[in-house]
């Protein structure tokens, strides 16, 4: 069994390939690279194949998304490479630097409670700018609305090393995700119908709630280019982001939580966010919400026995910041994970 394994998956992403995966490669310090592909189209197989004969590539029979494709390779290579102790999913998008993974891996192997844990995310574009996806390390408010470390909403801070201590976080982003292969196995792996977006949000939640924890490590750095599959200002993300936010709410807040109360809230918060893209012309993105939500109250019955099923396996909490993030940040007027009320930037803990 190999200590780790570098994943990536694919679907159409031969230009990121070419441009990062040799940057993998070169820093792999001899563990082995794989590249499942979610039957592409753009000649993807046929240009690793000739051009990169290192890297192992898994061939998977459809696109099911980041989700169901990364259950299915790491499956794979469970079941047909002898699998490994721990994985490493970097975004096809993602330009690794030297001694990323040994910070990691030494934080990990220091603490067996550790599930997944993170490296720093910056810009690739803006080098020394947290990115959106991650930052240093992500938090879910008491209504489900997510921010990071580095990153609220629509303000990313600068890195100059605020956060470059180990920070026990909630959630450790899907762009550049390590995590101990048993648990990740144990859980289920991730829930396959988000297809793509907070899947990794709801998979740390889960595991936290069966008592480990989850890690940003202060020492490891990657750039991430963002939206590669899915830009940002596709109705499909919006709608994607805010069904998902809603499933991963109900499936896994405390049975003795306000939790019908919050999808209230979230329905009214939702709806002002509306407000917001039909101010810039943005009227797919209100129709993406309206979705949303309907496809939420649609999966009820399922998610109910989802959220069963959790709660009888239940043996720890997990902790969530107990404040409104909407409230601080458009309200309160505060920008940045060091403004948020009782959190330094250096915190060790919300």
């Amino acid at each position: 069994m190999d200590t780790l394994a570098i994943v990536i998956l694919n679907y159409n992403g031969q230009s990121f390939l070419a441009k990062f995966l040799p940057t993998v490669l070169a820093n792999a310090d001899g563990h082995p690279v794989y590249v499942a592909d979610s039957a592409s189209t753009d000649g993807s197989v046929a240009f690793l194949q000739a051009n990169f004969p290192a890297v192992i590539v898994i061939q998977l029979p459809r696109n099911d998304g980041y989700a169901g494709g990364y259950n299915l390779a790491l499956e794979h290579i469970r079941t047909h490479y002898g699998g490994a102790t721990y994985y490493v999913l970097p975004n096809s998008d993602i330009e690794v630097t030297p001694g990323w993974l040994s910070p990691v891996l030494n934080l990990m192997k220091a603490n067996p409670k550790i599930a997944a844990c993170q490296p720093k995310i910056r810009s690739y574009s803006e080098r020394t700018l947290f990115e959106h996806a991650g930052a240093a390390g992500g938090f879910v408010d008491w209504l489900g609305y997510v921010f990071c470390r580095g990153r609220v909403f629509a303000t990313f801070e600068t890195d100059h090393g605020q956060y470059d201590n180990d920070q026990r976080i909630f959630w450790a982003t899907g762009a550049c995700l390590f995590m101990r292969a048993d648990v990740f196995h144990e859980t289920g792996g991730f829930d396959a119908f988000f297809f793509a977006h907070m899947e990794e949000i709801d998979w740390c939640w889960r595991a936290q709630r069966l008592g480990y924890e989850v890690w940003a490590c202060g020492q490891s750095v990657v750039y991430h280019v963002g939206g590669g599959t899915l830009h940002k200002s596709n109705p499909q993300k919006t709608y994607l982001n805010y069904r998902n936010s809603l499933f991963m709410l109900y499936k896994n807040w405390p049975a003795d939580g306000w939790l019908w109360g919050k999808i209230l809230l979230r329905l009214v918060l939702d709806g002002l966010s509306s407000v917001l893209f039909l101010k810039v012309g943005q009227w797919r993105d209100v129709l993406a919400i309206i979705r949303a939500h309907f496809a939420f109250y649609g999966r009820l019955p399922e998610l109910r026995r989802q959220r069963t099923a959790l709660q009888q396996q239940q043996k720890a909490e997990a902790r969530l910041y107990a404040q409104s993030i909407v409230w601080q940040y458009f309200a309160e007027n505060k920008k940045t994970f060091a403004e948020i009320s009782g959190v330094k930037a250096d915190s060790s803990a919300l």
